[in-house]
Parts: C-alpha cells; sequence; structure tokens
C-alpha cells in the first residue's frame, strides 16, 4: 500500500469533499483515484478495501479508512484539528454533525428530479432559521467555533456556507460575525491555496457527475 494518501471517489464533491478540505488544512498532499465505471467500484468491493460496500476510501498510515466520519475523526485527530481535549471535541463534533446535515440536504438537492424550487427554498429556510444562526452565534466572541485555535468544525463551516453561497449568493447578508469568519478562513495559507484554481477543490455538481455516480451505483440508483 502507497505512504502517500490516497482517496478513492468520483470526480466530484460528494462525501469526499469534506475529507479533501481538511487534508489541506492539515497541509497533507493526496493522491486521488477516480470511479468512472461501474467496474472500479467492483473491484475495490472484489479487493476487500470497502468494509461497508461505500465509499469514500481512504488510504493513509497503512489502513484502508472508510466511513467519511471515521476518516475525517481520524485527520482531524491526527493533524491538532480536533480540540484540546475532550469537552473541546465534543463541541466540535456538534458543530461539524450540523455542518453536515445542512451539506447532506445541499447534496441530495442535486440527485433528485421532485419540484426543484421547493427543494431550494426549503434549503435556503433551513439554513437561515436552523443552521447560520448557531453558527454567528458561536463566532460572537471568539475567531474559531471552539476555543482559540482552528478546529475541523471551523474547516466544514467555511465550506458549508461556500456552497450555500453557490446556490444563495446573498444569503450570508444578516450573518456579519459569519462573513468576517470566511475572510479570516481565507486568508490562511493552506485555505489560500486550496481556494485557488487547479487545486483538488471540486467544482459545483454538474449532470456529469450525477449521470456517473448513478451509472456506477446502478444496483441503489434503479
Amino acid at each position: 500500500m502507497s505512504e502517500k494518501v490516497v482517496l478513492h471517489y468520483f470526480n466530484g464533491r460528494g462525501k469526499m469533499e469534506s475529507i479533501r478540505w481538511l487534508l489541506a488544512a492539515a497541509g497533507v498532499e493526496f493522491e486521488e483515484v477516480f470511479m468512472t465505471k461501474r467496474e472500479h467500484y467492483v473491484k475495490l468491493l472484489d479487493d476487500g478495501a470497502l468494509m461497508f460496500q461505500q465509499v469514500p476510501l481512504v488510504e493513509i498510515d497503512g489502513m484502508q479508512l472508510v466511513q467519511s466520519r471515521a476518516i475525517m475523526n481520524y485527520i482531524a485527530g491526527k493533524y491538532n484539528l480536533y480540540g484540546k481535549d475532550l469537552k473541546e471535541r465534543a463541541l466540535i463534533d456538534m458543530y461539524t454533525e450540523g455542518t453536515s446535515d445542512l451539506m447532506d440536504i445541499i447534496i441530495m438537492y442535486y440527485f433528485t428530479s421532485e419540484n426543484k424550487q421547493k427543494q431550494l427554498s426549503n434549503i435556503e429556510q433551513k439554513a437561515k432559521e436552523r443552521f447560520l444562526p448557531v453558527f454567528e452565534k458561536g463566532l460572537a466572541n471568539s475567531d474559531f467555533l471552539v476555543g482559540n485555535q482552528l478546529s475541523r468544525a471551523d474547516v466544514h463551516l467555511l465550506e458549508a456556507t461556500l456552497m450555500l453561497q453557490e446556490i444563495f449568493p446573498t444569503i450570508l447578508s444578516t450573518f456579519p460575525k459569519i462573513q468576517a469568519f470566511q475572510e479570516r478562513m481565507k486568508a490562511l495559507p493552506r485555505i489560500s491555496k486550496f481556494l485557488q484554481p487547479g487545486s483538488a477543490r471540486k467544482p459545483p455538481t454538474d449532470e456529469v457527475y450525477v449521470k456517473t455516480v448513478k451509472e456506477v451505483f446502478s444496483h441503489i440508483f434503479k
């Protein structure tokens, strides 16, 4: 197994994008192997690389890690992005789960054909009423969501809010603390590098990506 970190996923965001963000924030270089055909997925299954028959799959430190939360927990713990103690870790986990819930509803928007406008309205309402106020309050008296240093919670929040702005450009207009937070985060050298053209950051989901995912996972999308 390669000593380098290797990511196995599609050439798109999905569940792997938050892992890419976290590795970038930690300054870890990685390689990517993209699944473009069902045969690629079947080979991973046949090789016994997918514990629960699911991707993302990350090869790191001689392990084949699956389940996105487990992968990010490992990366955050290894690279000092998980707080200074168990209490901070619990807070980080709560914020992280919140951003994950928000990003999940955005991701699913691209994979369902039901009333698109209704879905967009639902995403916007939940973001404004359920999620963003929590993060705005969390940043009221600190540059970071938890403690006095960068954590995975901050990285995930930046990713989530940038995703929101791609769909709703003015959604942060009433959340000045989050706006200021974004600017601070974007100024961090590792984050700035990841935001530049040509980085491993993936563009918004498009029809080609959706089609590829549905073809590879044809047993799910019947």
